[in-house]
């Protein structure tokens, strides 16, 4: 299943930073960052929980950008 999140962020290579951090999340088949667009749309896993594994890219995401943000649906 994929989805697509509004982001916030800075600079492109932040965006890079992000997408590899949510690469790196487990879950997630895998990730890519439009700066441009201000999307990341994330790949998951068969039967994943994406509200819950998007909590843990957000958290990995702002590990190696602290001011960026992902638009998750509560």
């Amino acid at each position: 299943m994929k989805k697509t999140y509004n982001i916030d962020v800075d600079c492109a290579n932040c965006a890079n930073k992000m997408e590899e951090a949510a690469k790196k999340t487990e879950g997630v088949v895998n990730a890519t960052v439009n700066f441009m667009l201000l999307k990341m749309t994330v790949e998951f896993a068969d039967d994943a929980d994406t509200k819950k594994i998007m909590k843990e890219v957000l958290k990995n995401c702002k590990k190696v950008e602290s001011d960026c943000e992902i638009e998750i649906d509560e």
